[in-house]
C-alpha cells in the first residue's frame, strides 16, 4: 500500500472544507488517466443518487450514496480524505475522452502516482 502525497491529500481537504466543485485536476492511477473537476464527497454523493434515482433499474442503489437512508458515514470535519470525487470527467483514451459527457469517479488517494492541476486536453475527433 502507498502512502499519498500529502499536497494532494491537502487539495483534497481544502476542496471538502470549501465545498467547492471548481478545482480541475488530472490524475494517473492504474490503467487510466483522468480529467475532470473535484467535488466534495457529498456534492459527489448527492449527484450519484440523483443519477440512479432517475434510472429504473438502479433506482434502489440510490440509498447507498443517501446519508439518511444508510448510505455510511459522511466525513467529519478535520479527517484526512481518502478519496477524490471527480464530477464532469474523463478517461483519457490516446486523444479521446471517454465518456463524451463527463462522469462520475471516485479515485482512491493511495492510487495516485502522478497529478498536475488542471484539465488535459483531449480530442472529440
Amino acid at each position: 500500500m502507498s502512502h499519498p502525497d500529502d499536497l494532494l491529500v491537502g487539495i483534497a481537504a481544502m476542496v471538502e472544507s470549501e465545498h467547492s466543485s471548481h478545482m480541475s485536476l488530472t490524475v494517473v492511477v492504474p490503467g487510466a488517466v483522468i480529467t475532470g473537476r473535484l467535488a466534495p464527497e457529498t456534492l459527489w454523493k448527492e449527484r450519484v443518487a440523483e443519477v440512479l434515482r432517475d434510472s429504473e433499474q438502479l433506482a434502489h442503489f440510490a440509498a447507498a450514496f443517501t446519508p439518511s437512508d444508510g448510505g455510511g458515514e459522511q466525513p467529519q470535519r478535520g479527517d484526512r480524505p481518502t478519496h477524490l470525487h471527480f464530477h464532469v470527467a474523463r478517461i483519457l483514451q490516446g486523444s479521446f475522452g471517454i465518456p463524451d459527457t463527463g462522469g462520475m469517479y471516485r479515485v482512491a488517494l493511495q492510487d495516485v502516482s502522478a497529478w498536475t492541476i488542471g484539465d488535459m486536453g483531449y480530442s472529440d475527433q
